[in-house]
């Protein structure tokens, strides 16, 4: 009981207090296993697989699932992400499940009569890329799951047959959802009362998704990407003008990969490689600061913020400049990771100037911030870590009729278009420009850290192009700062992506001089309500405790273990 009053008052302190205050910021604590996501079901249902005798990675499998049906702004069986996996004795391992070009892509796909098309690139039926989450999490089962993989989606197909209580976080999620939905009566049928919000407190029954849900379980991935399942899916691709064919979904095939790596002041740095931009982003920011000494210009003042800010402004120009499909792209990446690239780009910094942006260069298409993550470690200290998406909330807000789940509108993360590089936020540079098979683009970061061998740290957030910063930021505030999993999640973020050239950070969370001597240091300054979602896991070696950060930004989280 005392924890959750602790919990709500935090809620209401976090973006009140100064962010270095770390009066309330006690961590839930567990000797076993924890798991921490976006939804407290799903976490209850993860940690429970653990009580069982399975490891890490059945409750990541279980959790996911669980997340498609409780947290469906984001959680999916119709998107696809990345799983970071660190076994307690052996090597780490990536396994990508983005979603790929339908086979009639091409680069100026959202081209209409020459004219760029938001509608067409983020909000129509051609924006749907082909699903990755099912085959993704059942590779990842086969090769490290311990688990019947029909008992880790059972509990996923209970929630959605028998329904589950909609608490005040999902009922406004889902009101602001409605207005994007009607134009589809799948949707509005799944998530409506005939036309009228549920309300907190209603019964949320998914039929459709849990008879999609038993396909997955009784065949695997033979249930989602071939027979009914694929039928329906493709069945609404034709219906609404969707590339998505039968042999396309047939043909998905996830991938694994090599983590990248880097170390921090001692500190193993394990990420998502590319297509994922974030992994790479996160070690050249790491390695940009590991010259500078953060730790004694402390927690929020100017000086460390401006050099948080000036490590982002580089990597984030990296990151439009060079990232993409490794599977169609010659990427350089060991140079961007390397020491001596980072001492390079840290002598380009001055500690008491901020630099300039060019407004002549390039930017990047928009990320939506509805991602969710969640971290898990069990009792032999396995770890996953693992963020997957929509891309909007709920997507293209499109529901598969009979099939009950939403479908991504990721094709959004490729480029506008051949030549369209502007000012105004287009690219069109062909690193990123959409293919067949292609990848797109992403920010997701899921991140373990390790020390000596063993795991001391799991971490990810939602947040789109914030992602990477909000991930660094953690990992800063449990090295450098010394902050528990709940402080390091509490504490204020900012974000700096290179163009537009501002800074952003959470309102209420720094002190107003601290603001004026950035103000000073010429940084332009934005106010925003909140940034990210982060889920942590931090291992308290010496107490032999698991240690985890809920993100009280955003409502329904929860941490669970044993």
């Amino acid at each position: 009981m005392i924890r959750f009053i602790v919990a709500g008052l935090c809620s209401v302190l976090l973006l009140l207090a100064a962010a270095d205050a770390h009066c309330l910021n006690a961590p839930t604590r567990a000797p076993n296993s924890m798991v921490v996501s976006a939804n407290d079901t799903a976490s209850i249902i993860g940690d429970q697989v653990m009580v069982d005798g399975g490891n890490a990675m059945d409750a990541a499998i279980a959790t996911a699932f669980a997340l498609a049906v409780t947290h469906p702004t984001a959680g999916n069986i119709g998107g696809g992400g990345f799983l970071l996996y660190q076994p307690a004795e052996a090597d780490p391992i990536a396994y990508d499940f983005r979603e790929t070009a339908p086979t009639g892509s091409h680069p100026e796909m959202w081209l209409e009569e020459g004219e760029y098309s938001f509608q067409r690139h983020h909000m129509s039926h051609m924006a749907v890329g082909v699903p990755g989450t099912v085959a993704g999490l059942h590779m990842a089962w086969q090769e490290h799951g311990s688990l019947p993989w029909k008992r880790l989606v059972e509990p996923a197909i209970k929630l959605a047959a028998d329904g589950f209580v909609v608490t005040d976080g999902l009922a406004s999620s889902l009101q602001r959802a409605l207005r994007r939905m009607q134009k589809y009566p799948a949707s509005m049928a799944q998530f409506s009362k005939t036309g009228a919000p549920y309300e907190a407190g209603d019964l949320l029954v998914q039929a459709d998704l849990a008879a999609s849900l038993q396909r997955i379980a009784d065949d695997g991935p033979a249930g989602f990407y071939q027979g009914k399942t694929a039928e329906l899916l493709v069945a609404e691709m034709q219906r609404g003008g969707g590339l998505i064919t039968m042999a396309d979904l047939a043909g998905y095939q996830a991938k694994k990969r090599e983590p990248v790596q880097g170390n921090y002041r001692g500190y193993q740095i394990l990420s998502m490689p590319p297509p994922s931009s974030g992994g790479v982003a996160l070690i050249e920011m790491l390695n940009i600061l590991e010259g500078f000494e953060v730790a004694d210009s402390g927690f929020g003042s100017a000086l460390t913020m401006h050099l948080m800010a000036e490590s982002m402004r580089r990597a984030y120009s990296d990151r439009a400049k060079f990232m993409g499909d490794p599977d169609f792209n010659d990427l350089p990446i060991d140079q961007l990771v390397s020491k001596s690239y980072a001492d390079e780009l840290r002598g380009s910094i001055n500690p008491e100037k901020a630099s300039v942006s060019s407004s002549e260069s390039f930017d990047w298409p928009t990320e939506s911030e509805e991602t969710t993550h969640f971290s898990i470690v069990d009792k032999d200290r396995n770890a996953v870590s693992l963020t997957y998406t929509l891309e909007w909330g709920y997507g293209s807000a499109i529901v598969v009729p009979g099939g009950g789940f939403l479908l991504n509108n990721e094709m959004g993360d490729f480029n506008a278009g051949p030549g369209l590089t502007n000012s105004s936020g287009l690219i069109g540079t062909p690193a990123n420009l959409a293919e067949p098979g292609k990848r797109m683009l992403s920010s997701m970061s899921p991140t373990i850290v390790t020390r000596d061998g063993e795991v001391f740290m799991v971490t990810g957030t939602p947040g789109g192009r914030t992602i990477i910063n909000t991930v660094m930021q953690t990992v800063l505030n449990v090295i450098d700062h010394d902050m528990n999993a709940q402080a390091a999640v509490d504490s204020g973020r900012i974000h700096h992506q290179w163009l537009p050239d501002k800074l952003i950070y959470e309102k209420g969370a720094f002190s107003p001089d601290t603001l004026k001597l950035l103000e000073l240091k010429g940084h332009l300054l934005e106010a925003r309500d909140r940034q990210g979602a982060a889920e942590v896991i931090v291992v308290n070696a010496e107490e032999g405790l698991l240690e985890a950060g809920v993100d009280r930004r955003v409502p329904d989280g929860g941490a669970r273990g044993h």
